[in-house]
This record gives structure tokens, sequence and C-alpha cells, in this order.
């Protein structure tokens, strides 16, 4: 974007306000990432910076981005991952600094939170709109069904009192199956001009607000539909800021992931059933229970090739939708009440959902395996429901399903995103194994152009690649963080212990995770690779220590974390959520343990499929694909330990190929760079020393 005079203040003050409104103090991290983010605006090449905990990048990037949108009325997207970090930007950061710089700007900043459609209450079909059926187990569930009607008035009664119809106002939230009855997708939704209700529709005004506001907060998943779809999501706007960077991939891949079941058939049968002859929906049933009755008997797993009954199982879905979807007609027609135009929109949705998934699971196999874009796999059996289904120890498995999603993701990042709009991206966790080129290549980037910039000033050299003016260009730039790393914390790798098992913990990681804990005095976070690790860990712990110990799924996560902040001397076990998720600053955290390197399983169907496809082409896929992605939570796991300016502590890896294994350089020069021991005397010393002193300890 060319210069244009202002008369705005310069952005170092702009900065200098908006740290002493929240009360905080400038970083030199923190301004080198503000001068780097106005640089990308001026000239449209997009920014990926790696900003450690406690740079303050929230500010680095709100501050430049608010003086644009106000200096060229034009408006910013800013996309995160996580809910937490939405509402800490909406209701924390973006009101201080509104207020703050009102009065240098001319005019108080403004601001709006965009989610997608599905998460607002929809009025019309709250009073008239066709009902949900039950999901196939509250059919024959008592209390299952008695739930759902509790939960649906409590969504009427709460309908009466809310004034954005925003889910995440209800507390606490109800399920899934309820909030379907009160709620439509964008494809379901008649649309404000002809809905009866659309001149008061929540969905609507929470657009309308966005497409008034400087800066717009939203989420990598709507981000990737506006991407997606062909028809606009999000307002108007010339550049995007990427939080949470280092989850874009897996958001977008998600949003483009489409899944096909034998349930998923029937509701749409049912649906088209009340408008249309029902030997025509008849047909469409009919083809769900044979693609049932095949997925029952079929494995889990990723699917190669695609077997002739399934291939025909498809086939039949795939035409008899297409026979309801031209028996229920357009959208438009007919006329009527908007009754009756809401069936037909919600049974349409349906019906193409059916088809256009049939279509697309079909197609994924026309090509040779050098030619898939897409890959394909049943799951089903054993995955729970839900999430509060599993913290209410719910035995609900999913019905078999066929799911399909994109092999690679980089071309319509790089078509999509990077070619429409000025982006940054940021994060604590970009440069894995010390460059950014890794993430890069799966954002759709060319491998780094020239330099990559550290904190200290100096640059990484890189050729050129060949591709390099065919491709977006982007500058990589690492402003580290405040924390003195290698005075801070200890990285220890238990070198001397044998490498992992399949068959849950070894005795000697049990020994070796109780002298850790009882040197620590409790204040530990374990971070396990499975849930029944995190389980079986918390058993044996209760029984050797006299520390309390939490475990994920025995109660909300939330709720643990802050029991878990509460109590110093207690312990939280658990998997996935917690690698990312766990802001606990103090002397409560001070030990975290790694029982392994956390790889994708390697049954898992894409990271295998997306594994094959990079060493087809000649490339390393291990490294690629599994080692980026246990670089990338390794990195986000350690993270939890320094969380403000006066944490110690320790980083423990139970897992010995950390340190023995030929790309065990690659994932340590992805974490911080802490300070490294083997040995087990020094960092039980250690830890005994910060628990008697329960402060900072600055010594190894």
């Amino acid at each position: 974007m060319p210069d244009s005079p202002t008369t705005l203040p310069p952005l170092r003050a702009l900065l200098t306000t908006a740290v002493e409104a929240v009360g905080g103090s400038e970083r030199a991290g923190q301004v080198e990432m503000a001068e780097a983010v106005a640089k990308a605006i001026r000239t449209g090449e997009h920014l990926a910076v790696q900003a450690g905990t406690g740079t303050g990048k929230s500010l680095a990037y709100l501050v430049p981005a608010i003086r644009h949108a106000v200096d060229r009325e034009a408006t910013v997207v800013v996309s995160t991952a996580t809910i937490a970090l939405q509402r800490q930007l909406v209701d924390r950061d973006l009101p201080r600094l509104a207020d703050a710089l009102a009065g240098p700007l001319g005019r108080k900043p403004t601001f709006a939170i965009l989610k997608g459609r599905r998460n607002y209450l929809c009025l019309h079909r709250l009073d008239s709109g066709p009902q949900d059926e039950p999901e196939d187990g509250a059919l024959f569930d008592p209390f299952a069904a008695s739930r759902l009607g509790r939960d649906v008035k409590r969504l009427h009664d709460w309908a009466e009192d809310t004034k954005t119809g925003d889910r995440d106002e209800l507390v606490p939230g109800v399920g899934e199956q309820a909030w379907r009855q009160v709620s439509v997708s964008a494809r379901e939704c008649l649309g404000a001009t002809r809905c009866p209700v659309g001149t008061d529709c929540y969905a609507e005004h929470a657009r309308a607000e966005a497409g008034r506001a400087d800066i717009v907060v939203t989420n990598h998943a709507l981000l990737a539909i506006d991407a997606l779809q062909g028809y606009q999501v999000l307002p108007e706007h010339d550049m995007v800021i990427v939080d949470e960077a280092h989850d874009l991939v897996d958001r977008v891949t998600s949003a483009a992931t489409a899944e096909l079941s034998a349930s998923a058939v029937h509701i749409a049968a049912r649906r088209s059933g009340r408008l249309i002859d029902q030997d025509v929906a008849d047909r469409l049933d009919e083809s769900g229970d044979g693609l049932g009755m095949l997925l029952d008997d079929a494995p889990a797993g990723r699917l190669d090739a695609l077997p002739v009954p399934l291939s025909g199982a498809l086939q039949a879905i795939r035409d008899s939708a297409h026979a309801c979807l031209t028996a229920v007609g357009p959208e438009r027609e007919r006329g009527g009440e908007p009754e009756d135009a809401t069936a037909r929109k919600i049974a349409r949705t349906a019906l193409e959902e059916v088809h256009d998934t049939a279509v697309r699971l079909l197609d994924a196999f026309d090509t040779d395996d050098a030619g898939r874009r897409d890959v394909v796999w049943r799951t089903g059996d054993a995955v729970m429901a839900s999430s509060a289904g599993r913290h209410a120890g719910a035995q609900n498995p999913r019905p078999p399903t066929l799911r399909v999603a994109p092999l690679s993701v980089s071309g319509l990042l790089r078509e999509r995103l990077f070619g429409q709009h000025t982006t940054v991206l940021t994060s604590a966790t970009l440069a894995l194994g010390g460059t950014f080129d890794t993430l890069a290549r799966q954002w759709g980037l060319p491998p780094a152009q020239g330099k990559v910039t550290k904190a200290d000033g100096t640059a990484t050299e890189k050729a050129p690649p060949s591709d390099v003016d065919n491709g977006p260009q982007w500058t990589g730039l690492d402003v580290g963080s405040p924390f003195d790393y290698a005075r801070s914390a200890i990285l220890y790798v238990a070198r001397h212990l044998p490498p992992p098992g399949r068959d849950g913990l070894q005795p000697s990681y049990v020994d070796e995770l109780t002298e850790l804990v009882e040197s620590a005095g409790g204040r530990t976070l374990g971070l396990f690779s499975s849930m029944r690790a995190a389980k079986s860990a918390a058993a044996e712990m209760r029984d050797r220590v006299d520390f309390p110990i939490l475990c994920q799924g025995e109660d909300s996560t939330g709720l643990l974390v802050r029991k878990f902040a509460e109590d110093e001397t207690s312990c939280l076990f658990g998997t996935l959520s917690l690698w990312q998720g766990v802001d606990v600053p103090g002397s409560a955290l001070q030990l975290v343990v790694v029982d392994r390197i956390p790889f994708p399983r390697p049954d898992d169907p894409l990271s295998s499929a997306r594994q094959r496809a990079v060493e087809a082409s000649g490339g390393n896929g291990f490294l690629t694909v599994a080692a980026t992605h246990a670089a990338l939570l390794l990195a986000q796991g350690a993270g939890r330990l320094l969380r403000s300016m006066n944490d110690r502590g320790v980083v423990a890896v139970l897992d010995p190929r950390l340190a023995t294994a030929r790309y065990g350089g690659f994932l340590r020069a992805s974490l911080p760079p802490f300070w490294t021991t083997y040995d087990r005397d020094v960092v039980r010393a250690a830890l005994r020393r910060l628990v008697a002193t329960d402060g900072p300890d600055d010594e190894d």
C-alpha cells in the first residue's frame, strides 16, 4: 500500500500511550514487532512474526492495525484459534485501547466480534421453524430426551433477555442437539430480506456491526469459510492478522473436511419426505441403510481404494439425493408461508450436503495416488460423541462415518488469503527447527525469501527458491521474548530411560515421574500423549505421593485448571487441550512433565497420507509431517512453564529420543533456549531449592 499524508500521531507515540493505558512496560520486542507490522501495512508484503510469551504481541499488532483502520477508514480482521484469546481481545485489550487512543486519533476506534451464523440464536427458528429430529440415541434414552427438553426450555427463557443472541453468553451452556433447535447454518438461513423477523436477526446485527468496525475479531474457522465459500462471510477488509497462527492449517483443514454417515442420509430423507412424494424420499432412506451396513462391516482407517460395494452405495446416495432435490424444487419456488420456505430451505441444505459429500467421496478416487487432492477414511465406534459426554463419563460412541479432507490447504491459503489481503501471522511458536520455512510451506508461502531476522538483529541467509518471483512476498521476524530462558528454566531430558513403549507408561517412567513430583512439592503439569497414559499416571501417583492429583476428564477442564492454580501443591495431568490451553503463572506451576514426544499416531489417516505424499515427491515425510506436528506441540507444551517474568521451573521430557534420535536436534531447536541437562540429580536439587525458597531461583 502506498504511503499517504496523515495527521495522526506516529506509531511509536501511540504504542507508548497504549502501553501506559494497560499498565504495562514497553519492551524492545514489542516495539520491533509493531514497527514490522506497520511496514507490512505500508508495503503490502506479508509478515510472519514469532513473539515469545511476555512480548505483548497483542498490542504490537493492534496499535498499528487501529492506526491504519482509522487513517484509511478501513477494516482489519483479527483471527484467533481459541475462545480465550477472542475474549481477551474483545473484553480486555480492545476496550482499553479504544479509550486510550480516542484522544490521539481524534475519534474512538470501534471493534466487533463476528462468529459463524450457527453461533447466534435464530428468532424465526425459535418461534416457528421446524424442529430437528433427536439423535438416534435420544429416541430410546428417556434421560437424554428429558435433558433435551429442559435445555430447549432454557433457551426459550434466555431468548427473552439476550441482547446479542450469542451462544457464548448462555452460562451454563446447552448441548449441541438443543442448540440446533434454535439456530441455523448459513446455508439453512432464509436471508434477512425473506425472513419474517429478518430485521431483528442477531446474526445480521452482528454482521452489520462488524461492517462498521475498525477491528473485527473472528476465528480461524470463519476465516477459512470465508475463503472456501463462494459468498462473502466477513466484511470488506484489506488486511488480516492471524494470531495463534501455528493452528491455522489445522483449523482450515477442519473447515474443509466433510463427512457422510447413514444418520445424515436418514435425516435428509426425513426432512425432504415432508415436502415430496414419499417414494422418492424412501429411495434416499434406503440408500442410507445400505451405507450404514457397509460401514458397520468396514474397518476403521484410511481408504486407499474405494471398494466396489461402497462405490455403489455412494452412487445410490448421490443419485437419490439429486432426485429429492429435483422434487423439492428451487429454493424460491412456491411462495407461501415463511414456515414452508424454511422447511424447504433446511431440507435442501441437508440434501445438498449429502449429495455434494457423496460426489466428493467418489471424485477422491478418480485419479491415481499422485494426483489425489483428498484423503478419505472411515471413523466411528470408539470416538466419543462430544467432550461433554467424555466429562460426564457417558459411553456414547459415534456411528461409523466416512470423512474426506484435503491433503493440503496450502493452495487455498495462497490464493484466497495471501493472494487477496496483506496478512500478518504471529504466534509464540512459528520457527520450527530454527526456521519459518516448515510452516511457510504449509501456508502456501515459498521458502524464506532472503533473510529471516532474529531479535538480536542477526539474519539467517537463505538461497532464494527458483519460484520466488511467482510466490507471495513475505518476511519472517523473530522478536524473541523478555524472558531469560537460560536462567529461568531447565530443560531436562531423561536420557537414561528406555524408549517409550506402546503399552502405556513403563515402570521406570512412573518412578521418574514420582521423583520429579516429590522434588517439586506437587506444582506439576503432566502433559501426556494419550488419555490412557494420563489416567494411568494419575492412578499411580495417587498411590505414591500425598499431593492432590487432578486428571482431565474428571471435571470440566476450566474448573480443573482453576483448582490447580489455587492449590500450589496440586498436580494436573491431561492430554491435548492442556498442551496449549493452560496459563498458570506463579509458583503453582514449576514443573512441566512430557511423557513422550507427541508424534501423531502412525495410523492417523490424514497425517499418514500427507507423509506418504511428501515421500512420493522425494521429500522426507517423517520430518515434514510427523516431526513438525511433534515440534509444534512440544513447543506449545513447554510454553506452559514461564508465563510471567518471575516464573522459574523445569520442563522434563521423559522420552530419551529427544536427546538420542537424529531428529532430536530439530525438536530441541523448536523449543525456547532453556538451559539443558540430562542429570536427574541436578534437576531434583533445583526443584527442591524452588520449593524451599518458594520464589525466584537464580541458580542453575
